[in-house]
């Protein structure tokens, strides 16, 4: 079940759920919207290697925007620090984001209870678009949970992006045995 707003807020106000910053005016009947921050990653090397360490290159949005293109994969992240102890948190983008023919995930919309940090944004789009840090460009969804949970994410000893960030995250696949 997914959680209605006057229930994201008593789990904010538990502690169960924390988001920040927070604004009222960001919470919708049934998620929360959440902005882009102000850092932006490109991977150095075009051809990227599953079983390397492929490293990226951050760099700050202008004030006057950046223009994405197409066929370049653009790592972005939340301005929202969030926290979910007790509930499966599902990242969306929003209407007006998709409308301008921009994905924000490519897989990963789905965190795990445990989750505590920025979220890392996966971007692509059909077509040129200037963006700017803090536009709206998704929103968080959050799923109860049934049965207890063993471990949360952010115990977990092998959890690849517990380290709190404020800046996009490469990907970690190097770090699995395959």
């Amino acid at each position: 079940m997914i959680l209605s707003d006057k229930r994201i807020l008593e789990e904010i106000e538990r502690g169960s759920i924390i988001i920040e910053p927070f604004r009222r005016e960001c919470l919708g009947t049934n998620s929360y919207d959440v902005h882009l921050g102000k850092y932006l990653a490109t991977y150095k090397d075009r051809v990227l290697d599953a079983k390397k360490h492929n490293e990226i290159v951050h760099f700050e949005i202008p004030k006057t925007g950046f223009v994405l293109e197409p066929n370049t994969l653009y790592l972005g992240v939340t301005l929202e620090y969030t926290e979910t102890h007790n509930h499966v948190p599902f990242l969306e983008g929003k209407s007006s984001t998709g409308r301008l023919g921009i994905d924000i995930h490519a897989t990963a919309g789905k965190g795990d209870v445990g989750f505590c940090n920025t979220w890392t944004l996966e971007i692509s789009v059909a077509q040129p678009v200037r963006i700017y840090a803090g536009m709206p460009i998704g929103q968080l969804i959050y799923f109860s949970v049934e049965g207890e949970i063993e471990i949360l994410y952010n115990s977990k000893g092998n959890a690849k992006y517990n380290n709190k960030t404020t800046r996009p995250v490469e990907s970690m696949m190097w770090k699995n045995e395959f």
